[in-house]
């Protein structure tokens, strides 16, 4: 396969950088850095079936010059503000970076009849609910910027596949972790706890419960997926959850630290826009024959560890 990989200089995008080229598949790499990380694509760049392009993917005439180079069989878009806390100082980062990409490249694959695309969408877009998440849910009202745009790039998916006979998977990520963590809770206590050992602070009430997935657990469910004309939605994560308490408590033990005094800053959520709680329905993307292997308090300690 030759595939246009956007945003594969980040977190989840460089694992699956590492599975396509373990597959065989010719990857060309897009991305600005905003989040991306130079180091972690180096050791790709002297490989035959690897190319990296920096741009801004909103650039359309540069984006365009990559499409129009490459006979491009599918596109991982990727590339998002996947950082809801920062994020939610500015609504134009999601705006630009989330869903004027998605935009940008459902033209460039309009333009030169790309037809498959796995797009990574978010627990977000539900909004605020008790119930398990199914994806056949119609009431979905998001209450950060971050999951308002990945919504709003869904609906522009559905538009596109319709008029240009896409076949696209979308998948709704839940809270990923893992080696080269650029952000997140896990990213944040160890360099917290590395400047002041004996105190954590804790945004919110640290009874925040939510599913955590490892990231190549998430990979191979990226890699589950069979296209088809139309749009599949498929939840992807773990039948478990981790309190933020637990999750500090991890973090500690993995750092061999004792006695440490946690600091809430109080109330249900860490900040505007969070989710206090939240476990997706799986039964669509247990169908086909994926789960996760790790639960998520190990995927947890595996992020903490390897980090350290």
């Amino acid at each position: 396969m030759n595939v246009l990989l956007a945003g594969g200089a980040g977190f989840i995008g460089s694992h699956l950088t590492d599975a396509l080229l373990e597959r065989g598949d010719h990857i060309t790499c897009v991305d600005n850095f905003s989040l991306g990380n130079k180091e972690i694509i180096e050791h790709y760049l002297d490989g035959l079936n690897y190319e990296f392009c920096e741009l801004d993917i909103c650039d359309t005439g540069k984006l365009n010059t990559v499409f129009e180079e490459h006979d491009f069989d599918s596109v991982y878009h990727l590339a998002a503000n996947s950082d809801i806390q920062k994020g939610g100082t500015d609504p134009s980062i999601d705006y630009h970076d989330t869903f004027l990409t998605t935009v940008s490249i459902l033209n460039a694959m309009r333009e030169f009849g790309v037809k498959e695309l796995l797009f990574s969408s978010t627990s977000a877009v539900y909004g605020d609910k008790d119930e398990l998440l199914s994806e056949s849910a119609g009431d979905l009202r998001p209450v950060s910027y971050y999951g308002a745009a990945k919504l709003a790039s869904e609906a522009y998916i559905s538009a596109y596949a319709a008029m240009n006979g896409l076949a696209v998977n979308i998948i709704r990520f839940p809270n990923v972790v893992g080696e080269r963590l650029t952000h997140g809770v896990v990213f944040d206590f160890i360099r917290k706890l590395k400047t002041n050992p004996k105190e954590l602070e804790i945004l919110g009430n640290g009874m925040q419960d939510k599913p955590y997935i490892y990231v190549a657990d998430l990979v191979e469910a990226i890699l589950s997926m069979k296209y088809a004309p139309g749009v599949e939605i498929f939840n992807a994560g773990g039948d478990t959850t981790t309190t933020v308490r637990r999750i500090a408590d991890i973090v500690c033990e993995e750092m061999g630290l004792q006695g440490v005094t946690y600091k809430y800053t109080g109330g249900s959520v860490g900040w505007l826009g969070d989710i206090a709680k939240f476990q997706y329905d799986l039964s669509k993307i247990h169908a086909l024959g994926w789960t996760a292997k790790y639960t998520s308090d190990e995927a947890i300690r595996l992020a903490a560890r390897s980090s350290l």
